[in-house]
């Protein structure tokens, strides 16, 4: 086992300084004054923008698309053991709504990146379908959307070469651990050679990279977290960790039990992992380290990166770039909003592209500061509790 370097975490795990409202908000056909459309509710004033924008002059370009709330895993960070109660069929985006959506998103709003999520999203047949109408779309320069999938993996490896052909570019797989046994208790299913046999087929694919996602947990990080560094390494796979946030069932969440981004790291130097700390270049959700080739637990590895997502040790609100639309066709300009604007009823009342757009660059412009909040310090978590959890929210 090679030797750890001592470690100073410095910018990457830092706390973004937050925008400040913009002086200037748009203004309303015919006159007086500036006034918000978040005053009122009511749809953006005259002609809809080409880019939306929200009043701390942050920009949308990463859309999170929920297709389903369904899961075949009960993941205890997720949501209860006997799950949930899911949508009915007629409640969920068709994929000709979910195309119409993604269409405007990507031709006319300034929308680059979509990442298809659940639920699980390979429980709806028609995910091909959905992928290959969003491949067709082009950005206002000509640009295919970048498209990418997060998935639990069960089933991957029968279509991962299918999705690939319809236009999906990469995955995220999550695996919180491969220890067998921690592996059924945090998911509730004995899986794991499902999800690893997923990833290993998505990868033979072409879709690469192949990003694995783990939630870091107290009582599994020491044992799990440097074995799971240490295959994806082998693997070629890059790793992200993801702090636990308050979106699961409400008893599973306490701030004192958040095992944050230093804890990580400290947990991977001390099992002998060099690393350099690399920051944020592409200003995606994850801090990434350089990880030096060595060895763990009697095998070599090679070098690579481990990514953090440090959600709540060190947010990045200042610089998020996504929305979400649920899988009942609400949008949520937050991963913690309280608050949802309806797009599926519109869709469905005949509403035109501009109406359409009108209602989503309204809730734009009215997306709070962090956390759900424009003062998540006066909350006693930090954070805005939203009404789904994250399964019906979508990742």
């Amino acid at each position: 086992m090679t030797s750890a370097p001592a470690y100073a975490p410095r910018s990457g795990t830092a706390r973004t300084r937050l925008p400040v409202p913009l002086a200037v908000a748009p203004k309303r056909p015919g006159g007086a004054g500036a006034e918000s459309p978040g005053a009122t509710g009511l749809p953006w004033p005259g002609p809809p923008p080409s880019t939306l924008t929200d009043r701390y002059g942050r920009v949308v370009r990463d859309l999170r698309l929920s297709i389903t709330d369904r899961c075949n895993l009960r993941c205890s960070y997720c949501m209860p053991a006997q799950g949930l109660d899911w949508l009915a069929t007629p409640l969920l985006l068709t994929a000709d709504e979910i195309g119409r959506l993604a269409r405007i998103a990507v031709t006319r709003l300034g929308v680059e990146r979509i990442r298809i999520t659940g639920g699980e999203p390979l429980m709806r047949r028609d995910l091909e379908e959905i992928i290959s109408a969003i491949a067709a779309l082009r950005t206002p320069g000509g640009a295919v959307p970048d498209i990418g999938l997060t998935t639990n993996g069960l089933g991957l490896d029968k279509r991962a070469a299918a999705l690939r052909d319809a236009g999906l570019a990469r995955v995220n797989v999550s695996i919180d651990a491969l220890d067998r046994e921690a592996y059924a208790g945090l998911t509730r299913r004995d899986r794991l050679d499902d999800a690893l046999a997923g990833a290993t087929a998505a990868q033979a694919a072409g879709l690469e990279p192949i990003k694995v996602n783990a939630v870091a947990l107290p009582g599994t990080l020491d044992a799990q977290a440097p074995r799971l560094l240490a295959e994806c390494l082998r693997r070629g796979w890059q790793l992200r960790f993801i702090e636990h946030m308050p979106l699961g069932p409400r008893e599973s969440w306490r701030a004192e039990d958040v095992v944050g981004a230093e804890r990580i790291l400290a947990a991977l130097a001390g099992a002998g992992f060099a690393l350099e700390e690399a920051g944020r270049p592409d200003r995606r959700p994850a801090a990434l380290w350089r990880v030096a080739a060595g060895e763990h637990d009697g095998a070599a590895h090679p070098a690579g990166s481990v990514g953090i997502i440090a959600s709540v040790t060190a947010p990045f609100c200042a610089d998020c770039d996504r929305a979400r639309i649920t899988a009942d066709g609400r949008l949520m300009t937050c991963l913690f909003s309280s608050t949802e604007t309806d797009l599926r009823a519109p869709l469905r009342q005949g509403a035109t592209d501009e109406d359409i757009m009108r209602l989503w660059a309204a809730a734009a412009w009215r997306k709070p500061l962090a956390h759900g909040s424009d003062d998540p310090g006066a909350l006693p978590s930090g954070f805005e509790r939203p009404g789904r959890t994250m399964s019906a929210i979508g990742g």
